[in-house]
């Protein structure tokens, strides 16, 4: 099987989806691979590594697989053909153009965030979103300094001064690992969640924090975290205007799920060049490709996840956890969810 792996374009990310010992892996298992040059240049892989790994460098539009990190930027929209099979991040139901572009290829699409495994877990989305949620401690402090329009408040606290307050709605890896942060650097933590499924191995870890299954209350918040996640669907609104309104000026929400259409009314995507806007009086922080920040750690962790996934997929087999990837094809949306939030 041909396989592309292209220079991602979308701002801010410096990610790449397979690194030379992943090419090499492909190449062993009787693989062609496709990259395009300066592909990983961000990460730290030059193309050097990338044609000693056994790799051309070409456009890496005509293999039959394209493996890339993020969803299609307007630029790459008309590039995939009906015999290709794109692998990556994608994330249609907020961006109704993007689903018309990728049906109107009638190429198809198999999402990252919906590979699963028969447990229900996301195994590829899973290193990426405990990457967010340890960021996401660190850009909300970095959001509540007043040269970015915060109020101030040092998370941890200092002698004589009580620690800033921290609210994280959901507790799966996003939550978990910010609660692991937040709790780390002693900031005052509640976690919102709709069960108690991952309360006792969390509360085991943090016993300071406070864990509750009642709707949100961010009043007292100087930082909100939104770390809520129904897999390949939109995220769910739990935040209102005249909530956020209710905070004290100068908070900060880090909503981590924006790739998703976000939890506040008020949040909207932003990008690395120009992160946070300030809305109801809250710092919002709202980049929907927070890991490629950390573009090495993110990128390894990347393809560690889905390696094994890719060469099933360029193998020609297809288990029901890569099945359940599979979004559009052929023209046609296929994966249960996204046909209910878009309406197809």
């Amino acid at each position: 099987m041909h396989i592309g792996l292209p220079k991602e374009i979308k701002d801010g990310e410096y990610r790449v989806a397979l690194s030379p010992a992943g090419v090499d892996a492909l190449r062993k298992a009787g693989h062609r691979v496709t990259v395009q040059p300066d592909a990983g240049i961000e990460s730290g892989f030059a193309d050097e590594d990338y044609v000693r790994a056994g790799a051309s460098l070409a456009d890496p539009w005509a293999a039959e697989i394209v493996v890339k990190v993020k969803e299609l930027q307007p630029a790459e929209r008309r590039k995939p053909q009906p015999s290709q099979t794109l692998f990556c991040f994608q994330h249609f139901a907020p961006d109704p153009a993007l689903l018309e572009a990728a049906l109107a290829s009638r190429a198809t699409f198999v999402a990252f965030e919906t590979v699963g495994e028969a447990d229900g877990s996301l195994p590829i989305l899973k290193p990426m979103s405990k990457i967010a949620g340890r960021l996401a401690v660190q850009v909300g402090a970095w959001c509540l300094q007043k040269h970015q329009g915060g109020s101030g408040v040092l998370l941890p606290g200092v002698d004589g001064v009580p620690p800033g307050n921290v609210v994280i709605l959901g507790a799966g890896n996003v939550g978990g690992n910010a609660l692991a942060v937040a709790h780390g650097m002693g900031a005052s933590v509640r976690v919102h969640a709709r069960s108690e499924r991952h309360f006792a191995a969390l509360r085991a870890r943090h016993p300071g924090a406070q864990f509750t299954t009642a709707p949100p209350e961010i009043a007292d918040a100087d930082l909100v975290i939104g770390a809520v996640l129904v897999p390949g669907s939109l995220s769910p609104k739990l935040l209102s205007r005249a909530m956020l309104r209710g905070m004290r000026r100068g908070s900060a929400l880090v909503d981590v799920g924006i790739d998703q259409g976000g939890i506040a009314e008020t949040s909207r995507p932003t990008k690395h060049s120009a992160p946070i806007f300030v809305e109801q009086g809250v710092v919002h922080y709202c980049v929907p490709n927070m890991p490629a920040a950390c573009a090495r750690t993110a990128s390894l962790a990347l393809e560690r996840a889905l390696l094994p996934w890719l060469l099933e997929l360029a193998g020609g087999t297809a288990s029901p956890g890569l099945a359940s990837g599979v979004q559009v094809r052929d023209g046609k949306v296929v994966h249960a969810q996204l046909a209910r939030d878009t309406g197809r």
